[in-house]
């Protein structure tokens, strides 16, 4: 194939090597399995530069998932529930997955029906926001469920700058005296 990948047809390798030598460029093999094997005229730096550009472009567009972790006890009072429900809840509205870890001492390993109903009530305080996407199993001494976000990372951050900009649009209120 020629610089602008036009069929040249069949070539010997040193008609091929001359040919790319007057025209000051690269002679690459392209598909090495084909039957003649498929070479090109191109120049390979350039050809390597722009297929690493490409890669790196790919790459930054790819979504980073983050998972975050919350770990609580079988037997945890109301207002630290709601404290750790809070947590859980600015996660998922961030739009990162949220792991929820029980973890068992003592005697409350032979209990797991309380962690369980735990993480049960847990993903029903928070099913608006996010859905169950590992149900809970034991491994060990804890127990783990994984909730993650009804909405993609990229919509949460829209979804907050957008706030922040109508926020910031508004007049601060002044306490009168």
């Amino acid at each position: 194939m020629g610089p602008n990948g036009e069929q040249v047809g069949i070539v010997s390798i040193h008609d091929a090597l001359k040919l790319a030598q007057e025209a000051d460029l690269d002679l690459v093999e392209v598909a090495a399995t084909a039957r003649p094997p498929v070479c090109k005229l191109m120049d390979y730096g350039k050809f390597k530069y722009e297929s690493a550009m490409k890669a790196r472009e790919a790459r930054k567009n790819q979504a980073h998932t983050i998972i975050k972790e919350i770990k609580l006890r079988p037997k945890i009072d109301p207002h630290d529930y709601e404290t750790k429900k809070g947590h859980v809840v600015r996660f998922l509205k961030a739009g990162d997955k949220v792991k929820v870890t029980i973890m068992f001492r003592g005697r409350e390993q032979s209990r797991p029906e309380l962690g369980f109903r735990l993480l049960q009530r847990l993903a029903d305080d928070v099913q608006e926001l996010g859905f169950v996407e590992s149900h809970a199993k034991q491994d060990g001494r804890n127990m783990i469920m994984v909730i993650g976000p009804h909405k993609k990372k990229a919509e949460a951050k829209a979804e907050k700058a957008a706030a922040k900009a109508q926020r910031g649009g508004e007049e601060p209120s002044v306490p009168e005296e």
